[in-house]
């Protein structure tokens, strides 16, 4: 658990959290589901929202008795064109984004999209804004994993526990929390309850430095 730790970085989602994309993600997963007779339901949105390519396509295979190996492409051309057109940047993200350099604290991307679809958003929130960038390409084990949040603070040469992660889903929360950092979560969709280690607004135009640092800090 994190705890009387200075912050020293912040660790943002994307999907849901930076840009209003899981809407897009829940699209284009139901498009794919629909060519193969299957339509997605509440039951379904802890094994999409949130959730790497590949797993999704073994969710449909499961569910739809599909041999087709080329679920994933699919998925990702779906996405990938939604994103290309319909990108917007959550209340509160750009200011924020803009607010921790000037108080010494890194800033980093921990996303669960592949590069090509992070390159894709980038163009619009600016790559010039995150230290590093880390993708489902990047590690083995992608989210709830705590890979991806451990291979980013590991890029930056700060230990987890000086690190506060951005997120807006139950998946990413776990994966953070497993690699040891603190929490702040934006919940976009699923509900996500505070507990040690945690907090939960409801839109990052209510986040500061303060409460940021004071989650490090913090005992578990």
């Amino acid at each position: 658990m994190p705890g009387s730790h200075p912050l020293k970085a912040v660790l943002f989602d994307m999907d849901g959290t930076l840009v209003d994309t899981e809407e897009l993600w829940w699209e284009a997963v139901g498009q794919v589901a629909s060519t193969l007779g299957y339509e997605l339901s509440d039951a379904d949105l802890p094994d999409v929202l949130g959730r790497p390519v590949e797993h999704v396509a073994a969710l449909l295979r499961r569910a739809t008795g599909s041999s087709s190996v080329s679920l994933a492409a699919d998925l990702h051309r779906e996405f990938a064109t939604r994103v290309e057109g319909r990108i917007v940047v959550r209340p509160g993200a750009a200011g924020l984004l803009d607010l921790l350099p000037s108080h010494g604290i890194a800033v980093g991307l921990v996303s669960a999209s592949p590069r090509s679809i992070v390159n894709t958003v980038l163009r619009a929130l600016g790559a010039d804004r995150f230290a590093v960038t880390v993708t489902a390409d990047d590690t083995e084990r992608t989210k709830p994993a705590p890979d991806p949040y451990l291979l980013a603070a590991r890029m930056l040469g700060v230990p987890p526990v000086a690190c506060v992660a951005v997120e807006d889903s139950p998946v990413g929360v776990r994966s953070a929390e497993s690699a040891g950092c603190a929490v702040l979560a934006v919940p976009s969709v699923t509900p996500i309850p505070p507990a040690p280690g945690r907090a939960v607004l409801d839109s990052l135009e209510q986040a500061d430095v303060p409460l940021l640092q004071a989650l490090t800090r913090a005992g578990p």
